[in-house]
């Protein structure tokens, strides 16, 4: 990894297609969470050199718990495994490390490793990693509008109110430019609904496990090819008066 002079672009990825990948190899699902974990590590260690700043993936949903008990808790399991043994290379490589969503739920061992992590490689500069885990944009959305709510002893304007769960939500790691969903599904599942506003769409057929650096390198290049005009339109605009013919 090269040491990054500017933040980069903001791109998050919704880690698609994990169970799919390991029943189409008549493996058990947990064998396809375990797989995801290289193509984790592939895009993470390729991120800053195709101008990548922060890095957010969705690892782990608030409706996941949904699963069955014995996959959820075996994804919990590998998430706290590659937290205790990448600690280290993130270190080495820049890699500052930053868990989204609730805590109060997940395993205490998962989350003490949480705390360790974000502790020891707190001083990383070349790569914002945040990983989603119980996480859900509305949830995330409804709380910071609570906070506001409970601060303040003045009511608040709509203006208001957008301005401050923008700052919330945003503060440290910027808007979305690019949110790439594998595994084929095109839908956004409850992520960064709020950061995602005006985000690029990249959806890909390929399965989480087999995605890797050409793959976000493609998706790159293809998002800075596209014209982001956050509403308005591409230039200025000439407006050529109109000319009535003569009726007579």
């Amino acid at each position: 990894m090269q040491s990054q002079s500017k933040p980069g672009m903001h791109v998050a990825i919704i880690m698609d297609g994990n169970g799919r990948w390991a029943t189409h190899r008549n493996l058990p699902r947990v064998a396809g969470h375990r797989a995801g974990v290289a193509a984790v590590r592939r895009v993470v260690e390729h991120a800053p050199s195709v101008g990548i700043g922060t890095l957010t993936l969705y690892a782990f949903s608030s409706d996941n718990w949904a699963r069955p008990a014995q996959e959820v808790k075996s994804i919990f399991w590998i998430i706290r495994a590659f937290l205790r043994l990448e600690c280290d290379r993130l270190r080495q490589q820049g890699v500052r490390l930053e868990a989204i969503g609730r805590r109060d739920r997940i395993p205490n061992p998962l989350r003490r490793e949480i705390e360790r992590t974000e502790s020891i490689t707190a001083s990383g500069r070349t790569l914002h990693l945040r990983i989603a885990i119980d996480y859900s944009a509305r949830t995330s959305i409804a709380e910071a509008a609570a906070a506001v709510m409970a601060a303040g002893a003045e009511p608040v304007t709509a203006d208001r109110m957008r301005a401050i769960i923008t700052h919330a939500l945003t503060s440290g790691c910027g808007e979305v430019d690019l949110l790439i969903r594998t595994g084929g599904e095109k839908r956004l599942s409850d992520y960064l609904l709020w950061e995602s506003a005006y985000a690029e769409l990249s959806f890909t057929d390929r399965m989480w496990p087999d995605f890797g650096a050409a793959d976000l390198e493609a998706a790159v290049n293809d998002f800075r090819h596209r014209e982001r005009r956050f509403g308005a339109v591409p230039g200025p605009v000439i407006v050529k008066p109109i000319v009535l013919e003569n009726a007579s």
